[in-house]
């Protein structure tokens, strides 16, 4: 089929990749513009346009998508059978939702209609969820509200990062979107109505990466730290001093009677241990104040951290 695709992540680009080697024809590629990063704030590529560029496909990056009619017009004079979009980053107007023929059709990294929105992976991890998915959906104008083409229910493993779901759900995500583009060409995709039992997996916030030791369980803070590994981490204060956390394990509190927060352990051969609510964490991997992350027995060398201190 021809196709516009758009989309922006790594997410996305294993979607482009398996729809470039299952031989459709793809007319373009619309995806976000380049975006400084790094100290020296230098321009980006998004990795969809690296492979875009990679395979000589056509590129555009409109700065805007509502009322550009110029790059509406543009999309129109391709003639799409589909439009393809995976993590675009942008809302689309009817007015591009109307031009292919065969219509719009979206990966989307949950079980719809659960967590509709711009994190889903990230919500999932963080709220402990033992299933997730992906669903392919005929795209709509509301916020991934669109009838529901195909499923693939994984399961989500009990230490397993957003960063690890997200790699596993963009292989998923790559492999659904090619079925479901074979059963439209077919004329057998189905035409599933969500129904309104939803939730909203809206972005991400600064403020929810930081720790609350008085309020939050072991097992929530560390779905915590694996639903913000590898985007932004959990952090908690020592001595004023802000203290990352990566990777922690939760082990059964016996008989301990110190305050939420409070070192009970911290040697470079026994690590680290820090009580919580209804548990004690082990903190596996770990990240202080300009500093690299590192393996906690590694950081207790180089940082003295005593028992009976106390995290903030």
């Amino acid at each position: 089929m021809k196709i516009v695709f758009m989309g922006t992540p790594d997410f996305a680009q294993k979607s482009l990749e398996a729809l470039y080697n299952a031989r459709h024809e793809i007319l373009a590629v619309v995806t976000n513009i380049d975006k400084p990063k790094g100290r020296g704030m230098k321009l980006v590529e998004s990795p969809v346009k690296e492979y875009a560029k990679s395979k000589n496909l056509t590129i555009f990056q409109p700065e805007k998508v509502r009322k550009n009619i110029e790059f509406i017009e543009q999309i129109k004079k391709l003639e799409p059978d589909v439009i393809c979009v995976v993590a675009y980053g942008k809302i689309l107007p009817s007015e591009i939702l109307e031009i292919p023929k065969l219509g719009c059709i979206n990966v989307h990294a949950s079980l719809l209609p659960k967590y509709r929105g711009a994190a889903p992976i990230q919500w999932a991890v963080l709220n402990g969820d033992k299933t997730t998915g992906v669903t392919t959906m005929y795209m709509d104008i509301g916020m991934d509200t669109g009838d529901m083409i195909l499923k693939q229910e994984v399961e989500i493993g009990e230490n397993e990062t957003t960063g690890e779901l997200w790699d596993r759900l963009a292989i998923i995500g790559a492999d659904l979107l090619v079925k479901t583009l074979d059963q439209i060409e077919k004329g057998t995709a189905p035409r599933i109505k969500q129904s309104d039992d939803f939730t909203m997996a809206p972005m991400l916030n600064k403020e929810i990466s930081k720790i609350d030791w008085q309020e939050k369980t072991a097992k929530q803070i560390k779905n915590l730290v694996r639903g913000l590994n590898p985007i932004m981490g959990a952090y908690s204060y020592l001595n004023g001093k802000k203290i990352k956390f990566w990777k922690v394990e939760v082990e059964e509190d016996t008989n301990s009677n110190q305050e939420n927060g409070t070192v009970i352990k911290a040697n470079d051969k026994d690590g680290l241990y820090i009580k919580a609510k209804d548990g004690i964490l082990k903190i596996i991997e770990i990240q202080g104040e300009n500093a690299k992350r590192m393996n906690a027995n590694d950081f207790l060398r180089g940082n003295k951290i005593e028992i009976g201190q106390k995290f903030e």
